[in-house]
């Protein structure tokens, strides 16, 4: 019967490391970025849209992407590309702004400026209750 306990307790530790490292999951990885950009432009992808109902669409509760500035960046764009409506949430050091797509599929959500140092939680939102594949774009590029 003693030997039956360790069987017991393996189990039981790596469902608990399992359930541990599940919440890392739910964090998106933080992207830095340096002036200027080592690769222009940076690709990041991931799906749009989630359950909470905002003024900026449907997002997840937990940003879609992560960026830290390491300085202040004269220009920079982040543009957003998808099969739906999507939309474009940034919340930062200096505020929080929305982007919605037209109305129209073809619209690529963008926010473009100045970009302070610090660090900036991205929602990509969608403005159905759908959910798409995105590629958000990241450049230094002023595109016209």
């Amino acid at each position: 019967m003693k030997t039956l306990r360790p069987l017991t307790i393996v189990p039981l530790g790596l469902a608990i490391s399992l359930l541990l490292n599940e919440a890392s999951f739910a964090k998106p990885p933080i992207t830095e970025i340096k002036n200027p950009l080592q690769i222009d432009p940076i690709i990041l992808t991931g799906m749009s849209g989630g359950t909470v109902n905002t003024d900026c669409g449907y997002i997840s509760t937990t940003p879609s992407q992560v960026i830290e500035m390491t300085d202040s960046v004269p220009y920079l764009q982040l543009r957003v590309e998808s099969e739906g409506q999507a939309t474009l949430l940034i919340d930062g050091p200096g505020g929080r702004f929305c982007v919605l797509s037209n109305d129209d599929l073809k619209s690529k959500p963008k926010l473009s400026g100045y970009w302070t140092k610090g660090k900036y939680s991205v929602y990509v939102g969608e403005l159905s209750k759908q959910n798409y594949n995105y590629t958000l774009s990241i450049s230094q590029q002023q595109q016209k």
